[in-house]
């Protein structure tokens, strides 16, 4: 596992960067092949913000790419918290590629109804994200959606090779957006 702390407005000492790679080494015996892990170690300097030491990690693997985000008073109990949700995202990924094959939903897609912007509202693009695009299932997209923790997740379909959506509806269950 290639581990690279950085850190933003710390200096990231030894003792630190040592703790780090102890807490971080037990997802390496959980994942098959972790590849690179970064780490980003941040104090913020706004006095009003109670808990101002934040730890950041994104791990790539050969499946998905798991992120957490933790703060609290201490860098110390920042990297804590961190390893703790990093470890039950690790889980929850393992049980659910399990039950894969063992579950369908078989609900239907709400269609979605565009929004209208006049001329004084715009709409502002305030961050662009570039990804690769890889084939894969739907169950599979929801999978990774619920590994990423966002509300919605685009995908290349294998069947039907058209740039897909799976997004987490108010219910619970999950919706597919398929281009006609």
């Amino acid at each position: 596992m290639r581990l690279q702390v950085k850190g933003k407005n710390v200096e990231v000492s030894e003792a630190i960067r040592s703790y780090a790679e102890e807490k971080l080494a037990r997802l390496a015996r959980q994942l098959a092949d972790p590849t690179r892990v970064e780490l980003e170690l941040a104090v913020e300097k706004n006095p009003s913000i109670a808990d101002n030491h934040v730890a950041e990690a994104t791990i790539w693997t050969k499946g998905p790419v798991l992120r957490a985000r933790e703060a609290s008073t201490d860098m110390r109990a920042s990297i804590d918290l961190l390893a703790d949700k990093l470890e039950r995202q690790v889980t929850r990924y393992r049980q659910k590629r399990r039950r894969r094959n063992h579950r369908g939903n078989g609900k239907m897609v709400e269609p979605s109804v565009p929004a209208t912007f006049d001329d004084q509202h715009q709409p502002l693009i305030v961050k662009t994200k570039q990804f690769a695009i890889k084939p894969m299932t739907p169950e599979e997209a929801v999978l990774e959606l619920e590994l990423v923790g966002h509300d919605f997740f685009v995908f290349r379909n294998g069947e039907t090779v058209q740039i897909n959506v799976v997004y987490r509806r108010r219910d619970g269950g999950y919706g597919l957006i398929e281009p006609s």
